[in-house]
């Protein structure tokens, strides 16, 4: 079973770092005004309650899923973050959390091959969730599409940096 004594504790904070790249780089990719921002972090936190309920879910996932809800792991990822992305613009804020996503493939790749597959497809759907939980291009919630060219876009870069079938 893979759990947080598998990694150095760089590693486990990119891991960390992850789930929320994974809904950040969609967001980024087409900034939605408020209220699609609001929406689509709901997505990605609704992705965590999800695996935090789940009893079928892999061990990794659960493992970060559980740091998430101590004051340490939430620390550890939003601090990663907000030096990451200090003084970024949405494009840059993007290709950050693209680069993260292919850190953490590269790491999940080589320290938890049993486990990789599950992991990358878990970050591939909370992006997804994230891109469908706002539409794009609107007002008002009139018109507009459920997942725009630039998330569509960025969400097949998503399964590229994460070597998993677009």
């Amino acid at each position: 079973m893979t759990d947080k004594s598998n990694f150095t504790p760089d590693e486990w904070k990119l891991l960390l770092e992850s789930v929320m790249t994974a809904s950040i780089a969609v967001t980024a990719a087409d900034p939605s005004g408020l209220w699609g921002l609001l929406k689509e972090s709901f997505a990605g936190g609704t992705e965590l309650a999800k695996a935090k309920m789940d009893p079928a879910a892999n061990a990794l996932i659960k493992a970060i899923v559980a740091d998430f809800g101590t004051s340490e792991g939430q620390r550890a990822a939003r601090d990663g973050l907000k030096e990451k992305f200090k003084g970024s613009q949405p494009a840059e804020i993007k290709a950050k959390s693209i680069e993260t996503l292919r850190q953490v493939a590269a790491v999940i790749d080589s320290k938890a091959p049993g486990d990789a597959a599950a992991f990358k497809t878990w970050l591939r759907q909370i992006s997804q969730h994230v891109a469908e939980a706002a539409k794009e291009g609107g007002f008002l919630g009139i018109g507009g599409v459920a997942v725009s060219d630039a998330e569509k876009a960025t969400l097949g870069e998503i399964s590229n940096v994460l070597k998993l079938p677009t």
